[in-house]
Parts: structure tokens; sequence; C-alpha cells
């Protein structure tokens, strides 16, 4: 939570460490529920002003909301209004980015998906701590960025810090996927149709007609298209595909199992 009271920290600085990083992250997502938005951007961007140019302007000032709609234009990827994480990253000069340093892991929602089910080791639908961790290390090894175990564990706690929100000390699968760029998140593409247990569990019966346990990629294509249209969402057959590719990285050999679909369409993970 913000203090209004309070100069926002490190925006002057040339370059941020991860945890400097976290502390601008917190100052201005004042409310807590994982944008920067309304008055709050107005905020960021006033003082971001201030800091960057040695004078800030007046909110009110229609050459304030000019350059204001400028700079939402650049960075506000996803043409929502409001800032995320991912797209704050790109704003901000960050020394050790881990959003920027994932994508070099992971570079489509499909890789990560794939990311998932690997560190997911005991496919509880979250990643705890100490799978973190081995998600962390293997990412710096690939990004050649040199760390000690000390290091690692400052890493990890960082990255729970930031989207770790109900404070649970692990991640569920949409606030792993904050890391994505947004327009890679088709996590997203899902807020609007999210099922409850009993909703989840009716459309996964229809479409598990053997009682297997689980479902292959036709029967997933069917159910994404049902669920697009009981909801009345429009979704282009590219894109439908591409979620479904998404999805289908957690299946095992092909078989999407109930916990795997679960973790992308339920709102809450079932017991």
């Amino acid at each position: 939570m913000a203090n209004k009271g309070q100069q926002p920290p490190y925006l002057h600085l040339a370059e941020l460490t991860a945890s400097q990083f976290l502390e601008i992250w917190k100052h201005f997502d004042a409310d807590g529920n994982g944008y920067i938005e309304g008055k709050e951007l107005e905020n960021f961007f006033s003082q971001l002003d201030i800091a960057r140019r040695g004078a800030g302007v007046d909110p009110s000032n229609a050459a304030f909301k000019e350059k204001m709609t400028e700079f939402m234009q650049k960075f506000d990827k996803n043409k929502d209004g409001r800032i995320e994480m991912s797209e704050l990253a790109q704003i901000l000069p960050t020394e050790e980015n881990f959003l920027l340093c994932f994508r070099q892991f992971v570079g489509s929602s499909t890789e990560f998906m794939a990311a998932w089910r690997k560190y997911d080791t005991d496919r509880s639908g979250f990643i705890e701590a100490n799978e973190l961790k081995g998600f962390l290390s293997d990412l710096l090894k690939k990004a050649n960025r040199h760390y000690d175990d000390q290091k690692l564990q400052e890493y990890t706690q960082t990255i729970l810090k930031m989207f770790d929100l109900n404070g649970d000390g692990k991640l569920g699968l949409s606030e792993m996927a904050r890391l994505l760029p947004v327009q890679e998140n088709f996590l997203l593409k899902f807020q609007g149709v999210k099922l409850t247990a009993e909703q989840f569990n009716a459309i996964f019966a229809y479409y598990d007609k053997d009682g297997n346990g689980y479902i292959d990629e036709q029967e997933l294509d069917a159910l994404l298209k049902d669920l697009y249209e009981k909801n009345n969402k429009e979704v282009d057959s590219k894109s439908l595909n591409g979620y479904k590719q998404s999805i289908m990285a957690l299946s095992d050999g092909g078989k999407l199992y109930r916990t795997e679909l679960e973790i992308v369409l339920c709102r809450e993970p079932m017991l």
C-alpha cells in the first residue's frame, strides 16, 4: 500500500535492482490489485516525469494528458488503459530484470505452459518456493547470469513478493503467467469465462465421454468453442488454435487430465 506522503522511491536511478523495482511497483499499485491504473497511473506518470525531467506538470493540464496518452500508446501493450508489471518492466531500467530474463527462457505461452508442467513437479497447480528456486536456477543459467545460493534465495523471495498476491508462499498459474509479455498471456483471455467448480465438473464430464479422466485435443477444441459461445465471447480460429496449443502443452502424451485443465479454466482450484 502506497503512503501518499512518501516520495516515490528510486525513479531517478539510471538502473534498478529487482528489489527496488518491487518497491516502486508496490508504491504505485496502491490498492494491490496487480495494476497501476486510474489515479495511481496519473500519479506514476507525474512522478516519473518529475524524476526524468526535473519538473512535473499539473495532471489537469491538457499537455499532461496528451503526454500521458502518448506514453500509454507506447507502453500499454494490450491497450487496457492500465499498466501491468510486465509493462512496467519495459519502462524502468532494471538491472536484474527477471521479466526480460524470463522472456529469453520462455518466449511464448506454449513454452510457458511446458515450463509450468516441468516445474510444478507435484502437479498441485502451484509452484512452491522450492520449485520456484529450481525454475529460477535454470532461467539464470540459460541467461548466463552468475549467481550463488544466497543470491538465488534472494531472487526467489523477490519473485514471490512480486507475484504471490495472496501471500500463501506459492504461485498459481495465473500469478506466474504475469511474467509473460501481456500479448502472450493467453490466460487473460479466459478472465471473463472462468468457471465455478460445479460448472467445470459438468463441462468436463460432458466432453470426457468415457469417464477416463482426460480429454484429447479435438475434445478440447470443441470444449473451448462451446465455452466461448456460452459466454457470448468472440474468438477467431487462429486465436482459438493458439489457446488450444498452449493448454495442450500441459498434457501428458496428448492426454489432458482434469487437474491440468482445471487450473486454466476454474476460478478456484478444487481441493
